[in-house]
């Protein structure tokens, strides 16, 4: 077994302050992604996700804090993103774009599940999986 492999076997974790500062914890995160193509699509869907945690989750609360699990595995990119807050009902997990193209909210989880591969939430709805196959 190779130190790679078995650095990548095991759940790093990041604890983060409910900030809109991003764009250095996003480039942390992605620090293990190696492909161009995937470091822009997987940027964007973290980018989205964290935004989501910290307005809706933690209602910009700075006393809270988002957690954020990551695991590389041979075949998968794997981040888990969870807040603070109540977490989303079922029946707000859409996949799709708002009917209403100019909603106040809502593009966000669609680009979530453009990003990547499989999308997966608690059943709380507090914490959200997003993993990226890798090629």
């Amino acid at each position: 077994m190779t130190s790679s492999f078995e650095r990548s076997s095991k759940w790093e974790e990041f604890r983060l302050l409910s900030t809109l500062k991003l764009a250095p914890i996003v480039e942390l995160l992605l620090e293990p992604v190696d492909c161009k193509l995937a470091i822009e699509r997987i940027e964007l869907g973290l980018h989205e996700a964290l935004v989501n945690a910290v307005l809706h989750g933690n209602s910009s609360d700075p006393s809270k804090f988002i957690r954020v699990r990551r695991i590389i595995t041979p075949n998968w990119f794997v981040w888990q993103i969870q807040d603070q807050g109540n977490g989303i009902p079922i029946s707000s997990r859409v996949k799709t774009l708002p009917s209403q193209l100019d909603a106040e909210s809502g593009r966000g989880l669609f680009l979530i599940h453009q990003c990547f591969d499989d999308v997966r939430w608690s059943s709380t709805g507090n914490r959200m999986q997003l993993a990226y196959k890798r090629s």
